[in-house]
């Protein structure tokens, strides 16, 4: 009989021990695993396996693989629909995250830092009301020009029709005479084939590395930065052990900055290939980017008024950091 006792506590343990564990379902925007942003999700699902004795199993989905619309991720997360995201496109449930996105008000690695320290206490509590955690992120390299007409500064936009994924980005290329067009990346090649399009905003590492051959010219003007928050379930988060939140927590800071280090990198090594492939690198024009700052002050203001007090303080909390 003690023997049936032991077995049966040791049968117990084990299906506790089991029960206990974690399994999270988590989802990307990116549908390509070779990007350096998929490539860093997967450090931390195969991190967290090993630095939790497999307590918390994440398995990641790539985007459109789930039913699940790039603009509806951060609602997804907080619904429970997936435990976890890397999300891009979280300024339609999140829009005062955008203020890190404003044009021309964050112009370089070192203001980003600063800005992104001073606002992450405000972004922390607005994704808390969708329902979520956020516990990191990472960014992608400066948003340039990309067209396929020639271009040596921003007065060249004129007439043009280019493609955004903001309206933020959208009122840049509208100060200077363009038409500001929202496509999905699946739409960018036949648009441009078709000329529905003539130009887009995004990076060498981003959108240019699929749709180089259609682009020969490239502005190379920090227009913004684009970035994704990679955030959890609150429920499902809190479930988890205080060592696990906390081991979790942890490599996702440390593996966010590690993804930016990986695009910027690339960047360097795609600019390289595609100027080797024929593109044409333009420097930014002397002056363009004073000029472009002026410009487009009012319109953080602007922004922040028409959105209330809470955006007027998170504008400010950003212009004080950089010294703005």
């Amino acid at each position: 009989m003690k023997l049936m006792t032991l077995g049966a506590s040791a049968l117990l343990l084990a299906s506790t021990a089991v029960a206990q564990a974690d399994n999270w379902t988590a989802y990307t925007y990116s549908s390509v695993s070779t990007t350096s942003a998929v490539k860093g999700m997967n450090r931390i699902a195969e991190r967290v396996a090993e630095e939790t004795g497999g307590d918390l199993e994440i398995t990641l989905h790539l985007g459109k693989t789930l039913q699940i619309a790039s603009a509806d991720i951060t609602q997804a997360v907080g619904d429970g629909i997936v435990d976890m995201a890397a999300d891009f496109f979280f300024s339609g449930n999140v829009p005062i995250a955008r203020v890190l996105n404003l044009p021309m008000l964050i112009e370089n690695d070192d203001e980003w830092e600063k800005a992104y320290a001073a606002i992450e206490p405000t972004l922390v509590e607005a994704f808390a009301g969708q329902g979520v955690v956020l516990l990191g992120g990472y960014r992608y390299p400066e948003q340039t020009i990309f067209t396929t007409f020639e271009i040596d500064d921003l007065a060249d936009l004129e007439g043009h029709k280019i493609r955004v994924t903001s309206p933020e980005q959208g009122h840049f290329i509208e100060e200077f005479g363009g038409a500001p067009i929202t496509l999905s990346g699946s739409e960018v090649p036949t648009s441009l084939e078709r000329g529905v399009i003539e130009g887009v905003l995004t990076a060498s590492a981003g959108g240019a590395k699929n749709w180089h051959e259609f682009l020969p010219y490239n502005y190379r003007f920090a227009v913004n930065y684009g970035n994704s928050m990679i955030i959890a379930n609150a429920d499902a988060f809190e479930a988890l052990s205080p060592e696990t939140q906390e081991t979790l927590r942890a490599i996702v800071a440390e593996e966010g900055p590690a993804t930016t280090a990986a695009f910027l990198e690339d960047e360097e090594a795609q600019k390289a290939s595609q100027s080797e492939a024929g593109m044409t690198l333009i420097d930014a024009a002397e002056g363009d980017a004073a000029m472009a700052g002026e410009k487009l002050a009012p319109f953080w203001e602007q922004w922040a008024e028409e959105n209330g007090p809470d955006y007027v303080a998170a504008l400010q909390t950003v212009r004080d950091a950089i010294g703005k």
